[in-house]
């Protein structure tokens, strides 16, 4: 896989001192953007995220994948599992994104990963701006009942038939969610979804919500 995508450019997401790389894609007539919350110790380079991402881009919409943390942040393993920072720094993404020209008119959504998915949910959690949100083998109990309780994106939970405890934790979020939910199990996908056909189903899902609920709010 070439980085950055062919139809991606790489740009600098910077406040104060810190500076975080993404990849940005806009496709012609973009419906709206898909920020990406990745697992722990994964970031831009993502394979999966950035082939979700390229199918995304195909279908309308705008992705941007960026790296949660600076390296020198990620020499320290506590900041991977620091829900509150990454949170911090998705809503930072959604406001750079409102403030720059090309996407700026674009509602903003999360598609989260592993520990990704719990930091997409505190993000969302009381942001009126996040249209709808997509989990992939997500961790949405690392949010927080209080978040849980308070995001209002429709939000959909996409775990592996195969991964039976992150199936028990998913369930157990949804309780606790008054959003629009719902949750999807992958048949015969693991919990990095590394099986034939399972990521294109996950794809499949995520356009589906995503552009339902871009509709929606029309």
């Amino acid at each position: 896989m070439v980085f950055p995508p062919p139809d991606c450019r790489e740009v600098i997401l910077r406040t104060g001192d810190l500076a975080l790389g993404a990849f940005l894609g806009v496709p012609e007539q973009a419906q709206g953007i898909v920020i990406f919350a990745h697992g722990s110790g994964s970031g831009r380079m993502s394979p999966r995220n950035n082939y979700v991402a390229g199918r995304l881009r195909e279908a309308g919409l705008a992705t941007l994948l960026l790296d949660l943390l600076t390296p020198a942040e990620e020499q320290d393993r506590r900041n991977v599992f620091d829900i509150g920072l990454l949170a911090a720094r998705l809503r930072f993404a959604v406001d750079w994104a409102a403030a720059l020209d090309q996407t700026a008119r674009l509602r903003p959504a999360y598609f989260g990963a592993s520990t990704g998915g719990g930091a997409a949910i505190r993000a969302a959690a009381g942001d009126k701006r996040i249209c709808a949100i997509v989990s992939r083998g997500g961790r949405p109990d690392l949010a927080g009942s209080q978040a849980l309780a308070r995001v209002a994106a429709p939000t959909l939970l996409v775990v592996g038939g195969l991964d039976g405890p992150v199936i028990d934790l998913n369930r157990a979020a949804a309780k606790v969610m008054t959003c629009p939910h719902q949750l999807a199990i992958v048949p015969g996908a693991g919990h990095l979804f590394e099986e034939d056909g399972t990521l294109d189903q996950v794809v499949e899902l995520a356009t589906s919500w995503f552009l339902c609920h871009l509709q929606d709010d029309d």
